[in-house]
């Protein structure tokens, strides 16, 4: 999870997964992406973008592992509480606040909330995060706000409301119900015709119940 979460930086899901892919399928075992030429790393990874910068990360991330725990291995982690996860991630060169709050949530099963760039613009746009200016301020103004046990579904449904419907460039307002309380300056005055048929409105309905 760690390693796929620095290869999504900076790109779409499908190019990072096919970066991941790769990667695994050219070197197996963490040990071998860790003793691999830089040259190897970034072939294998170069559908993901910024080969050069995320190859470099892995492997200095993949030596600070092993400077710690003597393997290629995060299992430690788990006897860790929240807070410590986060300060021993973010220790790490290439790992910000989202990264380190990804690997809670998706591998620990820890009731969190990351906030990347989509959850950041909701949050803002709704009036949830007054003021940040930030996914990690808006990860702090968030804390106190999600109910218990809804960390992941509010963070993977609002990912794809944010991609859908509530997106950074014209956002579809006719169809978002949340419109009314949006105190975005820029939202669009929502029409008086149901479009129902269109992809978007099939897509937004296709949300978990958060």
């Amino acid at each position: 999870m760690l390693m796929a979460t620095v290869l999504s930086q900076n790109t779409n899901d499908k190019n990072s997964h096919r970066a991941y892919t790769r990667l695994t399928e050219k070197y197996p075992e963490w040990r071998a992406v860790a003793e691999a030429p830089a040259r190897g790393i970034r072939a294998a990874i170069r559908t993901g973008g910024m080969a050069d910068q995320k190859s470099r990360r892995i492997k200095e991330i993949l030596a600070a592992v092993y400077a710690v725990n003597g393997e290629y291995d995060l299992a430690p982690l788990s006897r860790m509480g929240d807070e410590e996860v986060i300060e021993w991630l973010t220790r790490m060169k290439g790992i910000g606040l989202k990264t380190a709050s990804c690997v809670l949530l998706f591998s620990l099963g820890r009731d969190v909330f990351p906030v990347d760039t989509h959850v950041h613009r909701l949050c803002t746009r709704l009036g949830l995060a007054p003021g940040s200016r930030n996914p990690e301020q808006t990860f702090a103004a968030m804390k106190g706000l999600i109910p218990k046990g809804k960390g992941y579904s509010l963070h993977t449904n609002l990912i794809r409301f944010g991609r859908k419907v509530c997106r950074a460039n014209n956002p579809v307002c006719g169809i978002c119900p949340l419109a009314s309380i949006c105190v975005y300056p820029g939202k669009t005055k929502r029409p008086n015709v149901c479009r129902t048929s269109s992809r978007a409105d099939h897509d937004f309905m296709l949300l978990d119940n958060v």
